[in-house]
């Protein structure tokens, strides 16, 4: 008996269930819009900074292949990277910890604020949208040595310092600022997480004696930390890449007291005419900050509860 031929028609997916033909020519025309921006605008520049990182490649001029040397330099012989990534390190801590400690207290206090809370939400997030530089400038005029903060001390006999001519305190005043930018951002997420806990589980916790603190780090925190981390990331993430902040605050300066290494990155591209070295930064940054993210995924299971 001869083998039967097989027969043109609609293909099933294995499951039982069977895709018109034609679905996946529908699906790449629908996707072909987005992957189309995806790969010009993601991947070729990716791809790109990665091939000019191997090159000495001025502004203006012919480029020089000099293969590994940015790296090996940056790594081993550029004592101003290291300062830079400490600045930016130091950074991240410091405000990734204050700007979520904050967030999660004032996410946990509107909540108890009633029809109040739609309010406050929108005023804590009103800094979020608001342009950077336009914030940073502000701030920059508060924090001056003859500036409002200065003055309102004065008023009470209290001699300001020098908020960005002091290398700690520019700091100090470069991630009050940050916080106040974008301290909205999370609020709002660690609240829509608050309003997924059921009110029974934290009555439920009331009646068996779980109060104030307890009932916090026993209850609510388990079951809001999905969220918690995903702030965690987005935080992490835009802080290693703070740029306009410093560049419009203080300069980097004193010094390179608030010099950050996507600030470094920017004046060797465009000050110091080396894009072959920026884009070699860029990198370094890039695996950097998915060495980190990794660490947290990896570091998720000890500490944030899915099953709630």
């Amino acid at each position: 008996m001869g083998a039967v031929a097989p027969q043109d028609g609609p293909a099933s997916d294995g499951a039982g269930r069977v895709a018109p033909a034609g679905d996946g020519r529908l699906a790449l025309k629908y996707l072909a819009p987005g992957m189309t921006g995806f790969v010009i605008f993601i991947v070729v520049p990716l791809v790109a900074s990665l091939a000019i990182s191997l090159f000495r490649w001025p502004l203006f001029g012919a480029p020089e292949f000099v293969g590994a040397d940015n790296y090996t330099y940056m790594l081993a012989s550029d004592p101003q990277f290291w300062r830079v990534l400490g600045n930016t390190v130091l950074f991240t801590v410091a405000y990734t910890t204050l700007n979520l400690v904050l967030a999660v207290a004032i996410a946990v206090w509107l909540q108890r604020l009633g029809s109040w809370a739609p309010f406050f939400r929108v005023l804590f997030f009103v800094p979020v949208v608001v342009p950077m530089v336009a914030n940073a400038l502000v701030w920059r005029l508060m924090l001056d040595d003859g500036g409002l903060v200065n003055s309102v001390l004065a008023l009470v006999g209290i001699d300001g310092p020098s908020w960005l001519g002091d290398s700690t305190l520019a700091m100090v005043s470069l991630i009050a600022m940050s916080i106040w930018q974008g301290i909205g951002y999370n609020i709002v997420v660690l609240s829509a997480g608050l309003n997924n806990i059921s009110p029974n589980v934290l009555e439920a916790a009331l009646i068996d004696g779980a109060t104030g603190w307890g009932r916090f780090a026993k209850v609510i925190f388990p079951m809001l930390s999905p969220s918690v981390f995903f702030c965690t990331i987005m935080t992490v993430i835009g802080a290693f890449k703070v740029f306009t902040q410093p560049y419009m605050l203080t300069n980097g300066g004193p010094g390179d007291a608030t010099n950050t290494l996507v600030l470094y990155l920017y004046r060797q591209g465009f000050s110091f005419n080396d894009l072959g070295y920026a884009s070699a930064l860029a990198w370094v940054l890039f695996v950097f900050v998915m060495l980190i993210t990794a660490l947290q995924f990896v570091g998720q299971k000890r500490w944030v509860n899915y099953e709630s």
